[in-house]
């Protein structure tokens, strides 16, 4: 077995165990492999090794990589997205995960229905209130949430976030958890089930998965350190 083989196995193992400890079925968390700045000669040798659900921070990369790869892998973008980019990937991907604002919305939604397609999405939500992040305020998705669900061509299936970063991954406990409430409210509030909750990282997936995760996202603990 190759390095990425045997880490491949590890977060597989330490998935399952998470799930166990919640009293979780396993399977009910899906592994999204971060593949963004490596080759398209690793992340082979992650499908080699049985990994079908991948995750790219730019759709300049998803344009490069996917061509060159077998075509029964999924791809979910999980960065940023700019209007000017969604009719490049939107035929590309399985999800997309951060849907930050109302106007990045209205454009996929729009572009969807011009293309034939009911794009599935998450919603980003900035649990920090963090000036540097993208994505909904608390307050901000409460308000804006009926204006969401007026795109017909969108299925809404969850949210996401991303906490400040702390080694300690107990301390993004909290945050993990105000995402799962944030996410059973609007449930309430929007009349739908909102399935999926996109959090944890290769530092912290497994407490994230203690908290109710069904993605989580884990890169350099699969591929390695990326370079500078």
């Amino acid at each position: 077995m190759s390095d990425i083989a045997d880490r491949l196995q590890e977060i597989r193992d330490r998935l399952t165990k998470s799930a166990e400890r919640a009293g979780r079925k396993p399977e009910e968390v899906d592994l999204l492999a971060v593949s963004k700045t490596y080759p398209v000669e690793t992340i082979h040798e992650a499908v080699d090794a049985g990994q079908i659900l991948f995750g790219e921070n730019r759709v300049q990369e998803v344009l490069l990589k996917q061509p060159q790869l077998p075509g029964k892998l999924q791809w979910h973008l999980i960065g940023p997205l700019q209007s000017n980019k969604v009719r490049k990937v939107l035929p590309l991907v399985q999800m997309i995960h951060a849907v930050d604002s109302v106007d990045i919305a209205k454009d996929i939604n729009r572009i969807g229905g011009e293309l034939g397609l009911h794009p599935k999405v998450l919603i980003e939500i900035n649990v920090a209130a963090e000036s540097s992040k993208h994505g909904f305020t608390p307050s901000a998705i409460r308000a804006q949430l009926d204006a969401l669900y007026e795109l017909d061509r969108l299925y809404i299936q969850g949210v996401m976030c991303i906490p400040p970063f702390d080694p300690v991954a107990e301390k993004s406990r909290r945050y993990f958890k105000m995402l799962r409430e944030i996410r059973d409210e609007l449930e309430k509030l929007g009349g739908a089930p909102l399935p999926v909750l996109s959090m944890g990282m290769s530092h912290d997936f497994e407490v994230a998965i203690e908290e109710g995760a069904t993605i989580v996202r884990v890169g350099s603990a699969i591929f390695g350190a990326r370079g500078k």
